[in-house]
């Protein structure tokens, strides 16, 4: 909001009056008017952006709700109560341990470039760079990384092993890696308040497809790896066997809600919408490039779903709708760097790649017999490394500029005359993100390992941890079928079926 002033030694001399007193009387009474004015319109300003930034912080916490249905239909049916206890703790581990030590580790300024240092259980918060609001934005993002890693250990984790991977992860590993690339004290920040940026540029990962997902992506990659495929996922020969989801449309549904919960995901990251990028009046401004953002997040995930379609039909034969979905969601992932500082058109050749790093990715998988039952590793470790690249590719001098002012002559992308400084911080991004999570969450997996503690027994596989582990399964077809009515004399209703073969002797 432009800064409103008023004087009454200013305005007195323009006032006609008989008297000097009566002149000044009147420019204060006018001055005071003024001030109220500006009052309000500062405290209006506040309100707005402060919504705003709210209601994205709702739609990134959908997320979790899509998460959830994307995880119950991309797993077995004698699972999903597991998977979804999983979803519903992700969060509120997350909850607590990004309130004590997260948040401090991310946004702590004043700080060093490796790791923040203040606002631990949010003491001395807000303060003037920081709302509530904000918190609540970050805790959402911290919570998608914990939940992207419990897709990949899926059906064969146990669960004491999500409590304690979950509370380290949103607690530490990511609230470190979100301080070097989105605090302004961080060493790889775009940002970054002193100035002296990585390579003159930082890494640009405006709304987390290194920070988010490549971290939730790398931590899946480990635990799946350390405690191997599920039973039956490749046999003897080694050959891949499918160990379908049980609802497609449970995925279907899931995949909706996450491309919801985008548009609070990556316009959101603006923090603000009351900003004005030329003179007052005009009507481009934040709200333009916000909604700029949308329609970038939106082409990339629609072009890699209609790539995945048509690239699916032609190497297996037929229409799959999980695959599509899949699909989508890896267009997502990788528009995610660079949304707010790539032209729309650029959007469109982002998502024709992720879909063919995704298919890439799943058949190294096949290859190297790593069993991930929803692709996040690939989906969200692949897609999200390439959409760095493509931001170090595609990024526009005027948007990134607009993005993060303050520094003329900021590199830009490569292919847009830039130069190769921004495409090179976003490869030292990369490599330090791989990095970074093989040697927090590699150990920590191992560990769970070793003192027996990650993976279930081979028994409670077969038979669902649903079963073995929650009470009984999700879904009840019959009494018949319920184990726990089953197990108390008189209540069990048998199902009637037609006598096919008396039916044929009568006839």
């Amino acid at each position: 909001m432009p800064s409103f002033t008023c004087s009454t030694s200013d305005l007195a001399p323009l006032l006609s009056s008989s008297t000097t007193a009566n002149s000044t009387a009147a420019a204060a009474y006018l001055c005071s008017q003024f001030t109220t004015i500006a009052n309000q319109l500062s405290d209006t300003s506040y309100a707005v952006n402060n919504t705003y930034f709210l209601f994205s912080a709702y739609l990134v916490f959908a997320m979790q709700l899509g998460f959830a249905m994307l995880c119950a239909g991309s797993v077995r049916a004698k699972n999903t109560m597991n998977i979804m206890l999983t979803n519903v703790l992700d969060a509120a581990v997350g909850g607590l341990s990004y309130y004590l030590f997260g948040y401090a580790f991310a946004f702590g300024s004043p700080s060093n470039g490796f790791i923040g240092r203040h606002f631990f259980g949010l003491n001395d918060f807000p303060y003037p760079l920081a709302d509530y609001s904000f918190f609540l934005y970050q805790w959402a993002f911290a919570i998608a990384a914990a939940g992207i890693t419990s897709g990949s250990i899926a059906e064969r984790t146990q669960f004491v092993a999500y409590l304690i991977y979950s509370s380290f992860l949103t607690g530490f590993v990511y609230p470190i890696v979100s301080h070097w690339v989105w605090s302004s004290d961080g060493w790889a920040s775009a940002s970054r308040s002193n100035n002296d940026l990585l390579l003159g540029s930082g890494a640009i990962d405006f709304s987390g497809s290194g920070v988010v997902h490549m971290v939730g992506g790398i931590a899946g990659l480990w635990g799946a790896l350390i405690e191997g495929p599920r039973i039956g996922r490749f046999d003897r020969e080694g050959r891949s066997v499918a160990l379908r989801g049980h609802s497609a449309s449970l995925v279907v549904l899931g995949t909706f809600l996450l491309w919801f919960g985008w548009y609070g995901f990556n316009p959101g990251s603006f923090l603000t919408i009351l900003k004005s990028y030329g003179g007052s009046g005009e009507y481009y401004g934040q709200w333009s490039a916000i909604g700029r953002t949308a329609v970038t997040t939106t082409l990339a995930g629609c072009t890699a779903a209609l790539t995945t379609l048509f690239s699916k039909r032609l190497l297996a034969g037929h229409w799959n709708v999980i695959d599509v979905c899949n699909g989508l969601l890896g267009g997502f992932v990788a528009i995610t760097s660079g949304c707010s500082v790539v032209e729309p058109w650029a959007a469109i050749i982002c998502g024709f790649v992720a879909a063919w790093v995704l298919i890439g990715c799943n058949k190294l998988a096949e290859k190297f017999k790593y069993d991930d039952p929803l692709e996040a590793a690939q989906l969200d470790g692949g897609c999200g490394a390439w959409g760095l690249l493509f931001t170090g590719l595609f990024a526009t001098n005027k948007y990134v500029n607009e993005v993060f002012p303050g520094k003329p002559g900021r590199p830009y992308g490569l292919f847009m005359g830039g130069g190769g400084k921004l495409l090179a911080a976003q490869i030292i991004q990369i490599l330090v993100i791989i990095g970074w999570v093989t040697g927090t969450m590699g150990p920590l997996f191992y560990g769970l390992n070793k003192m027996r503690l990650l993976r279930i027994s081979s028994e409670d596989e077969i038979a669902g941890m649903d079963l073995t582990s929650h009470g009984g399964f999700a879904y009840v077809y019959s009494d018949h079928d319920d184990p726990l009515i089953k197990s108390v004399p008189g209540l069990v209703m048998r199902r009637v079926e037609p006598d096919y073969e008396s039916s044929h002797y009568q006839n």
